[in-house]
């Protein structure tokens, strides 16, 4: 695959803005390849969905600004609606658990919370930070902790029982199948 594409893909897996440097050592491209590439790439999203967006040190991917008002409509439907049972789930266990992994998460609940997730991030009820080893990790925002009418995660309702049985279900070895 040509350099262009392999720093699409990189860009759209991440989907966070990468740093130029490291993206030119991650893919064993020399300055002038580097700046070649951007250009092929910068010219085929020209007419598509997505643009490059480049700063000094750094390279992302973002919807076309002439999907602006569709994104924004879409985003306001989604705010309209409710969290949902999973989204409950998830906001609980980052809540109490948290900071916490994607990973982490989906081991408790046992099913993929990106959806949920997603939602809790766009309502600004959690927010996402990037952790050792590029892992990103979830907390709870001061907003949320704030309409929960507490100002530490710590006076929330029993949580030293919640933390504790927390703690004896990830100390429980996996069950087995037969």
């Amino acid at each position: 695959m040509t350099p262009d594409v392999q720093i699409e893909g990189l860009l759209f897996y991440k989907s966070v803005a990468l740093k130029k440097r490291a993206v030119m050592e991650t893919l064993h491209l020399n300055e002038g390849d580097f700046v070649e590439a951007l250009a092929l790439l910068r010219e085929r999203l020209a007419a598509g969905a997505t643009r490059l967006i480049e700063t000094d040190t750094e390279i992302q991917l973002m919807t076309a600004p002439e999907l602006s008002p569709l994104i924004e409509a879409v985003r306001r439907d989604e705010l309209r609606g409710e969290i949902g049972k999973a989204g409950i789930e998830v906001l609980a266990i980052v809540l109490y658990r948290g900071p916490v992994s994607r990973a982490e998460i989906d081991r408790i609940r046992g099913v993929n919370s990106s959806f949920s997730l997603r939602a809790l991030l766009m309502r600004g009820l959690i927010e996402r930070r990037q952790g050792s080893g590029g892992v990103h990790t979830f907390s709870t925002t001061p907003a949320l902790l704030a309409h929960l009418g507490v100002s530490v995660k710590h006076e929330l309702p029993n949580f030293s029982a919640i933390m504790n049985a927390l703690e004896t279900f990830e100390a429980a070895p996996e069950p087995t199948t037969t």
